[in-house]
């Protein structure tokens, strides 16, 4: 905030005038110092400003700032001072009158809210601004226009590093296999093995998003690419309070979301209600040559038309036990309703000539229920982080999936080709158990923790067919089903530390045990469902892996405005449930997706080099960085030697274990907010990558570059009216079987506080020019070395959006006034944090 850093500035040349006017004086030097902590949350104050204003000499003033932690140090002659220690919003702490002949430390000194003060000082959060600890780069999110109505999973688009594709799936530097935390924990917010929620939860429920490229032990060693945590916000003032969020748009869309908190001395009581409703369309093209087939292109052209509706509740209470310690239970349900109808066309050639022409109808109706329970248990034993910290979450999921399936040849006759009946329920539960221990040591500290995670996914598939001999619909006992998958994980960490000087170490060793178990349940034998699915696979597995994951992050301070990091870490990469069921999805009877049981985790080593500089209105981030990843994933195309009915080739999608994929990249990030009416943030992603490896007589061996880069503009316009503009654009990329094209996208918005600023309104559109869509071009080769099928390909999973939304706070200002609780406890520290 510019009030804080002119705060900094000011306090910074006054400490530094008057302490070359006392050095040369010669006078003896005393140090002050102690720390700032906020009264109620005892979270550090950071720019909390003390003055020492001299009794002999009234106009003799000298002071200083707290650093990140709320510690100060202020160095004076020996005298007599009255002593302040200030901060916006807070009632001052005076103390008169002191002879200090000597060092003194005043200890911790907790400041109070003034509420008074509060109400006439504004001083709004609106700009992203970026932190940058030893593992991690922590953006709090500002005003950002284009996301206001919108869902978390747009925002995330707007964060520097990390890019969401048309169909939702997130990357970070250019990698699926990113680990998504809410509050630092695995959460149904986040979806099952998907990424489906965070479409549903409004994104002005984001404090912040912390991209750990480079995870310390105590996260999880799961995501190869790194660790995306959103911090959700949680309020800390007194009061009732909270806000209600309204949106409409076209294609048909509309939202409604309530945020609600209570907090009292003793108690904090919250919750978020939200209901939604959506008609997003999407639509996708193929065009596929085949040779040595029946025939020698196919082109699908599909529509899809869908309607999403749900509701969600997250409702908690944090109960101080004393001022030290806390505990937190939370209950949060999700409810959707899902239909989507796709309709597929589809023209076959001979030899160029139109040979016949099909349509295929598939409607899915899918109920989404979700429960998570958590319980929280916090113990600050002390103001300078000796902590311990207690987790259990249970979360449960059942989804139950019924989808009619019929496809009808209209050219050059008319005939039913196929009508099918899909009956699934998927349930998973999963548990959570967790504890971490924090133990500062001077400038040092010590961690250690256990985290048990175990989670149970039942797959139940029956496929009816239609046979017209008895007009019934029959099931197909060949690819009838029951898939249990088990992913049980142990794990326990410890991590040491310290500062040297401008030197920050913090290292670490995490243990974990990790256990794979799945069954095929199938009226087949092993032999019939290993024939009958078209490759060699164990029905019945039980895997179990014992690994060492080591971390190590350095910071070294080149001065207060600039540091240099490096980090060295191992992940692991575990393959979800739907990479694991072997049996084929029905979204197309030419084109299948399979899972492979056999397919194993993939592991990867990593180092990441940074460097941060920041300026008075500029703040540079870079950093460059190498990955090498072995048993890595990847999906290949390939023939089956089987036919549909009607004679078309069908293609198999399968993930495999393709031996050694390596990654080097680099990244630069840029902040600027040198004109009042104008805020620029860029950031620019290069990298490239080459994988080796083969798979049935095949060589998937790729080398590639590729690059993103996004630029957000926005300006003040007159009547108090904001705008703001984000572009980005994905660089075209491709793997050892597919080229896929460039994609720009740009989204605008319009914004105006109104009602005492008590209110927002705002209008907005995503993907302005529609062109958020995937091209790709795939070759398949046999294992003879010859082109078998190619694949000329469009996708797009939402068009381009229109939204108006209102948001009204009450007793909540616009932008949090003072930012207070920037630092709380929103249980993302797994268990503490080390800066440097």
């Amino acid at each position: 905030m510019k009030f804080r850093h002119y705060c900094l500035l000011a306090a910074t040349l006054l400490s530094t005038f008057m302490y070359a006017q006392q050095r040369q004086g010669g006078a003896q030097q005393i140090t002050v110092s102690g720390k700032a902590i906020d009264s109620e949350t005892s979270e550090p104050l950071e720019y909390a400003t003390l003055v020492l204003q001299s009794i002999d000499n009234p106009g003799q003033v000298t002071g200083g700032v707290t650093d990140e932690k709320g510690n100060f140090s202020v160095e004076a002659p020996a005298g007599k001072y009255n002593l302040k220690l200030e901060y916006i919003s807070y009632k001052s702490y005076e103390l008169n009158n002191q002879n200090i002949t000597q060092d003194k430390n005043l200890g911790t000194i907790k400041l109070a809210l003034d509420v008074a003060q509060l109400d006439a000082v504004e001083v709004v959060g609106e700009k992203t601004t970026v932190e940058i600890r030893l593992d991690k780069k922590v953006y709090n999110i500002g005003k950002d226009l284009t996301t206001s109505g919108a869902s978390v999973s747009d925002a995330l688009n707007n964060v520097p590093s990390v890019t969401v594709d048309v169909e939702g799936a997130i990357s970070l530097r250019g990698n699926e296999n990113v680990r998504i935390l809410i509050n630092g924990k695995p959460s149904a917010l986040a979806g099952f093995g998907s990424t489906d929620a965070l479409r549903q939860l409004p994104a002005d429920a984001i404090e912040k998003v912390e991209v750990i490229t480079s995870p310390s032990a105590r996260y999880d060693a799961e995501g190869t690419a790194g660790i995306l945590n959103i911090v959700l916000k949680k309020e800390k003032t007194l009061g009732l309070n909270g806000s209600i969020n309204i949106n409409t748009g076209y294609p048909t869309t509309s939202q409604v979301n309530a945020n609600l908190n209570l907090r009292t001395n003793k108690f904090n009581l919250f919750t978020t209600l939200g209901h939604f409703y959506r008609e997003p369309p999407g639509e996708a093209y193929f065009d596929n040559y085949y040779y040595n087939s029946t025939y020698s292109r196919i082109i699908e052209d599909r529509k899809m038309n869908r309607k999403d509706k749900g509701f969600n509740i997250n409702l908690g209470m944090e109960y101080f036990l004393t001022d030290k310690s806390s505990i937190t239970g939370s209950f949060f349900t999700r409810f959707g309703d899902e239909q989507d109808a796709t309709e597929n066309n589809t023209t076959r050639y001979v030899d160029g000539t139109v040979d016949s022409r099909t349509l295929r109808r598939e409607v899915e109706n899918e109920d989404d229920n979700t429960y998570q329970y958590s319980l929280n248990y916090t113990n600050n034993f002390n103001d300078d982080g000796h902590k311990l910290t207690a987790d259990f979450q249970y979360s449960t999921d059942k989804e139950t999936i019924n989808t009619d399936i019929d496809e009808n040849q209209f050219f050059p006759s008319e005939e039913v080709i196929n009508l099918e009946r899909v009956f699934e329920t998927e349930k998973e539960n999963e548990y959570l158990v967790q504890a971490d221990y924090v133990l500062p040591m001077g400038e040092a500290q010590f961690e250690a923790g256990y985290r048990g995670n175990f989670q149970k996914n039942v797959n139940d598939y029956e496929l009816q067919t239609y046979n017209p001999d008895s007009d019934n619909y029959e099931t197909n006992y060949s690819l009838t089903n029951k898939f249990t998958y088990e992913q049980n994980v142990n794990s326990v960490y410890s991590q040491y530390g310290n500062k040297y000087g401008k030197f920050s170490v913090l290292v670490g060793l995490r243990l974990e045990n990790t256990q794979l178990k799945g069954k095929v349940d199938s009226d087949l034998s092993d032999e019939e469902l290993i024939d009958t699915l078209g490759f060699n696979f164990d029905p019945d597995f039980d895997k179990n892996y014992l690994n060492l994951f080591p971390t190590v992050n350095l910071t070294y301070e080149i001065n207060d405005t600039d540091n240099i990091t490096l980090g060295y870490n191992r992940r692991i990469n575990r393959p979800r449930g739907w990479f694991i069921n072997p049996f084929p999805s029905r979204s197309s009877r030419a084109n299948i997706f399979q899972g492979n049981p056999d397919l194993n985790p993939a592991f990867a080593d990593a180092f990441d080099l940074g460097y941060l500089k920041r300026w008075d209105k500029l703040t540079l981030t870079s950093s460059v960085y190498y990955q090498r990843e072995t048993d890595a994933f990847e999906r290949v195309q390939t023939e089956t030697g089987q036919q549909t009915s009607d004679g078309i080739d069908i293609i198999r999608t399968i993930p495999i274990n393709l031996s050694t994929n390596e990654r080097i990249g680099g990244e630069v990030g840029v902040m600027y907010n040198a004109i009042k009416w104008l805020q620029l943030n860029g950031s620019f992603n290069f990298f490239k990558f080459d994988t080796e490896g083969e798979y049935d007589g095949v060589d998937y061996g790729a080398s590639n570059t590729s690059w993103f880069s996004r630029l957000s503009a926005k300006v003040k316009l007159p009547s108090s009216i904001d705008w703001q503009t984000n572009g980005f654009y994905m660089g075209p990329r491709e793997n050892s079987q597919t080229k896929s094209e460039g994609m720009l996208s740009i989204d605008m918005a319009l914004s105006k506080d109104i009602l005492n600023d008590n209110a927002t309104i705002s209008m907005n559109v995503s993907d302005l020019l529609n062109s958020r869509k995937r091209r790709s071009y795939t070759e398949s080769y046999n294992d003879a070395g010859q082109l078998s099928f190619t694949s000329d390909s469009e996708f797009q999973w939402r068009q381009r959006q229109f939204t108006v939304s209102f948001i009204y706070r009450f007793n909540q200002p616009k932008g949090k006034r003072g930012e207070r609780g920037r630092n709380g406890n929103n249980g993302d520290d797994e268990g503490g944090e080390f800066e440097g």
